[in-house]
Parts: C-alpha cells; sequence; structure tokens
C-alpha cells in the first residue's frame, strides 16, 4: 500500500494497523497524520512501549501514559485505583486519538491492560473505550523482552486486537534505504529464505573498515558485551572520574526487583566527554528515556553532570526516583540515581526504531529471531556495516510472524481497494465527520491559522501548555503539603522541590512557610548551612551568590539526599 492511501483510512477514523519492512516510512506517516490532526485542532495521544520509539513522535512510554509503573496485566480493582486519582482522570478524558508505536514490543498482557484501562475511563464496553487507535510496527522486529518464556508473544494474540476491526496498511516503498543490495539481504530475511548472494554480501563485510567521518555505533546482543565495551571506552578518556551511587528505600527484594526491571545503576560512572543515554522520561526537562548526548561538565553548584544531548540542547540532570508501589498505589521501594548510562555501545533491543550512518554489529552470540534483522535494518547503506560475527540464527525470524504476513499483505490489499473505491466527495465528508467528533475544526480559516503557528515554530494557542513548574505553583494555595503537590501533578517529590527552588529564585517575597511543618528533612542540615554562610568561602557560592549544594553534601558524609537539602533551603 502506497502512504498516500494510508493516510485516507486514517483521515476517515478507522482503526488503523500500519507496517512494513525497515525504512518504509511508518514514522513519516504517522508524523503525517498527526500533523493533519494538529492543524484541525485535534491532539492525538502517542505512546511507545520504549522511550526511544516514544522520542520519533514526539509521545511517551505506555507504562508512564497509563501509570502502570512496572506493570504488565492489571485487574478490575487497579482501574478503580486509577480513577481515583484526579489527574489521572483529567487525562484519559482528553484522550481522543491513540497512536502505538513499535506495537511489535507491546506484550499481549500490556496491550490487553490498555484496553481496560480505557474501558474503565471511558465507561464504555468498545474496544479501547471507542477511542481510534492507530498501531504502527513491524512483527519482523524484536517481541518484548520477557524473563521467561510466553505463549503468546505478540500484541496481536491479544484478544482485543480481533475487537479493534483494524484496517490493515502494508507499506511497500522503501525509504530509509537506497541500497539494493542491503534491500535484497533484508527481503530475504522476512521471505524465511536467505540467497547465496546474501551470505555473500555478509561474508564481504566482516571485519571491513568503515570510510572515515561516520560516527559508528556498536550494537551487540548480550549485556555483557555492552557493558564491557563501554567501561573500557570511559577509561581511554583523560578527566577524573566522577561517581554516583545510588539512594534505596525499601526492603532488599524490591529494591532488586527495581534493579531488574529497570536500567537504573546502584555505581555509576561518568567523565567529561562520555557518550551516554538517558534512561528515564523527563519530556519536560528535554529528554526521554534512549535520548543520547555526550557529558560536556558537571555543575559547579552540585556536581550533577551536564549533557548535551544529540539533539544540540543542554540539560543539567537531576537524581530520579524508581519506585515500585503494590497493588494499592503505596510506594513499597525506591532508587534514586541520576538517569544515564554509558553509551559507547548499546543492545540491538535498545536499537529499535534508530537509523543509523554505520554500525558495528556482533550477531555471532544472536540467541532470538529477529535480531539480526533488526540490526541490520537500522544502517542505510551495507558500505556502512562492520560486521564482527554471525551465527545461523542471526538471519531467521520468528515463524510465526511468517505465518501471518500473507494474511496482512492480503488484508492490505482489501482495505487499499475499499478506500480506493470511494469517491473523493464520500472521503472527504468522512474526514470532516469524523474531525468533529473529536472536537476539532475543519474551518478552513482556523485551519490556516493553525498552519501557520506549525510553520512558524510558536505554539498554537489552542494548545498553549502552561510551564510545569508554574502548574505547581497554581497548587500551592489548594495543598497542604508538598507531597500532595507530587500526588496532584502525578509527579515526584523531589520534582516539586526543584519547582518550588525555581519558583522561589523567581520571586523571593514566596511564602512556603505552611509547608514547613509538613516536611520531615534531617534538622543537622541547618547549622551546616548557616555554618557555610557565614565562612562566606568563594567556592562554596555561585557567581550569582547562591549557595551551592556540594558543600553541603560533602558536609553530611553524603549521608542526606540533594532533594532533602533543597527541602532545607525553602525553608531557611
Amino acid at each position: 500500500m502506497q502512504q498516500k492511501t494510508a493516510l485516507k483510512l486514517l483521515k476517515s477514523g478507522e482503526n488503523v494497523f500500519i507496517t512494513g519492512s525497515a525504512g518504509t516510512g511508518k514514522t513519516y506517516l504517522l508524523n503525517l497524520y498527526i500533523d493533519y490532526l494538529k492543524e484541525r485542532r485535534v491532539y492525538p495521544t502517542v505512546v511507545a512501549p520504549t522511550g526511544i520509539a516514544a522520542s520519533h513522535l514526539k509521545g511517551q512510554t505506555i507504562h508512564s501514559y497509563f501509570s502502570l509503573g512496572i506493570r504488565e496485566s492489571i485487574d478490575d480493582g487497579f482501574v478503580d485505583f486509577l480513577r481515583s486519582k484526579k489527574h489521572i482522570v483529567s487525562r484519559f478524558s482528553k484522550l481522543k486519538i491513540l497512536i502505538i508505536d513499535e506495537i511489535s514490543m507491546v506484550s499481549p498482557e500490556l496491550f490487553s491492560s490498555m484496553d481496560k484501562i480505557l474501558r474503565g475511563f471511558k465507561n464504555s464496553t468498545m474496544p479501547f473505550g471507542g477511542v481510534q487507535v492507530v498501531l504502527s510496527g513491524d512483527f519482523f522486529q524484536l517481541p518484548p523482552v520477557s524473563k521467561e518464556y510466553k505463549e503468546k508473544l505478540f500484541a496481536w494474540q491479544s484478544p482485543v486486537w480481533r475487537e479493534l476491526e483494524l484496517k490493515s496498511c502494508y507499506l511497500s516503498e522503501k525509504f530509509r534505504q537506497s541500497d539494493e543490495r542491503l534491500i535484497s539481504i533484508l527481503d530475504d530475511i522476512r521471505s524465511g529464505n536467505i540467497s547465496g548472494n546474501s551470505h555473500v554480501l555478509l561474508e564481504s563485510r566482516r571485519e571491513k573498515d568503515i570510510a572515515d567521518g561516520l560516527t559508528i555505533t556498536k550494537l551487540y546482543t548480550h549485556n555483557i558485551d555492552v557493558d564491557r565495551i563501554n567501561q573500557e571506552e570511559l577509561e581511554k578518556l583523560p578527566n577524573n572520574p566522577v561517581y554516583f551511587t545510588a539512594e534505596s528505600k525499601g526492603s532488599k527484594s524490591n529494591i532488586e526487583k527495581i534493579f531488574k526491571s529497570s536500567l537504573v545503576l546502584e555505581e555509576l560512572t561518568l567523565k567529561k566527554n562520555a557518550l551516554v543515554i538517558c534512561i528515564k522520561n523527563n519530556p519536560e526537562r528535554g529528554y526521554v528515556n534512549g535520548s543520547t548526548g555526550i557529558i560536556t561538565g558537571f555543575d559547579s553548584y552540585d556536581s550533577m553532570p551536564i549533557v548535551r544531548l544529540t539533539s544540540g540542547s543542554k540539560v543539567k540532570m537531576e537524581m530520579e526516583d524508581w519506585s515500585l508501589e503494590n497493588d494499592s498505589g503505596v510506594v513499597s521501594a525506591k532508587v534514586t540515581q541520576i538517569p544515564l548510562r554509558l553509551a559507547w555501545a548499546i543492545t540491538i533491543h535498545k536499537s529499535q526504531g534508530m537509523t543509523l550512518d554505520s554500525a558495528e554489529i556482533d550477531l555471532s552470540k544472536t540467541f532470538e529471531r529477529g535480531q539480526g534483522y533488526v540490526a541490520l535494518s537500522r544502517i542505510k547503506s551495507i558500505d556502512g556495516l562492520r560486521l564482527i560475527g554471525i551465527n545461523e540464527m542471526a538471519l531467521e525470524v520468528n515463524p510465526l510472524t511468517l505465518r501471518i504476513d500473507d494474511r496482512i499483505k492480503s488484508a492490505s490489499d482489501r482495505a487499499s481497494n475499499e478506500i480506493e473505491s470511494i469517491s473523493k466527495e464520500q472521503l472527504h465528508k468522512l474526514s470532516d465527520d469524523h474531525i468533529v467528533r473529536l472536537g476539532g475544526t475543519i474551518d478552513k480559516r482556523e485551519i490556516d491559522q493553525e498552519v501557520a503557528h506549525i510553520k512558524s515554530g510558536e505554539p498554537s494557542p489552542h494548545n498553549y501548555k502552561t510551564p510545569t513548574h508554574i502548574k505547581t505553583k497554581n497548587l500551592i494555595e489548594k495543598c497542604d503539603s508538598i507531597l500532595s503537590i507530587a500526588t496532584e501533578r502525578g509527579l515526584s517529590k523531589g520534582t516539586i522541590i526543584s519547582h518550588l527552588s525555581t519558583l522561589k529564585k523567581e520571586d523571593e517575597a514566596l511564602d512556603l512557610s505552611k509547608f514547613k511543618d509538613n516536611e520531615s528533612y534531617p534538622q543537622e542540615i541547618i547549622p551546616i548551612v548557616n555554618r557555610i554562610k557565614e565562612d562566606k568561602s568563594e567556592e562554596n557560592f555561585t557567581e550569582s551568590g547562591e549557595l551551592r549544594l556540594k558543600p553541603i553534601f560533602d558536609a553530611l558524609d553524603g549521608e542526606v539526599s540533594y532533594d532533602d537539602i533543597r527541602l532545607a533551603l525553602l525553608f531557611l
């Protein structure tokens, strides 16, 4: 199917499944549809199973948006618990169109959980609460990572998949790869029949040097190899290391669950010029899980690392929380750490959704069908490949996917014939009716205004977002504690403390005394702060005269968190 035909289906309001081989422009098509909606003042919700995938469409992770924590499966009681949260009720009340990217990485349990939550919040028996659902992905890529073998791996094996009555759009034109040699290899893998020519082409790239000037990303199947390479590269840097140790609260078993289910490290070592990847979503600060960048230095105020992201923006990293909640929503364990890892090498799982100029790929330890396909489809040309090794499984794909592929293609052909048989006038009416149902505009003058805003790069006044710290300020009068503000906003307590610190800098007269009696922090902070202030040593203050956090942290032997220090400073 061509993109223009798929776009007609999307505009008509149908539930749609967009698929096709790597590089066929699935993300590009979604962006076309998203722009079309925004021009008509309809703002879709975009989610993906990983931060890297979500960042391509400026979305967020499924677990974050649906407030799932680290869960995959839920029961009705959990839905009732979510419905008791005002900010989550508000979030889902605005949901009209749900776009899920990289659907191949979504487990059937997670897919069913999203459906159950939306039926509950939309008070509807219709699949996904009756909102338009757009799914995008390629099931020849890797299935969700599972700690144990599961009979059902893919989202299409969830009962609700059939209920959605999805129109399939199997895109055929390739955009990422213009190299017919690489396209031929990828097509062979998808057919389940590798030609002799493909084997020869791959062997020709074994240990092959790549042209100078290209950034070479190293892709490996196992974390142990990735960690080894990253450590070797870190040791090559001449700069002094800076160490960050995670703070943990809760039982040992629950803390271990957090470390096993996330990428957070107990000990993190960084240096200036280290290549890093973000492992936490924080779009308010300009990064998501999967954003990469380089350490440019460490803040002189509190020693937090400063990262220049690949996007070009600079971000001062802050401590983030990873928490584990019980079924009642009560936090049973928490780990606090800098949300970074080294990134000279990454696993093939983490590379899904990326486009690379060149890559050094080791497939000698491939342990899962689809890994070779994902790795090879990241590059634009066979000339950008340096192959370290390969085994027999590397060029295999899941047999289940091979079986359903022809069915998806046939369904796509039927959907294409159906939409193309509709007259231009009928299609225009279908599209307009869909926009009106969503509460958008079909007025040409208003659409032109939105187009002008998009082209100028200015935010539309119809989708203006209040700065996050101002949203916190608006709750100061209403809430009696910092924790209650955090709960209301769905953010961590540390983030709210950071907001209040910013607000205090903007307005020294801001009265926060009402929170003082309701917040606990180590009282030994106060005399140390007073002593450092009286000492008036220049090294303990910024150029603007603000007290640095690092000397306070050091004076407390590192036993008091930066959040507690910030909290105490709010009341001094």
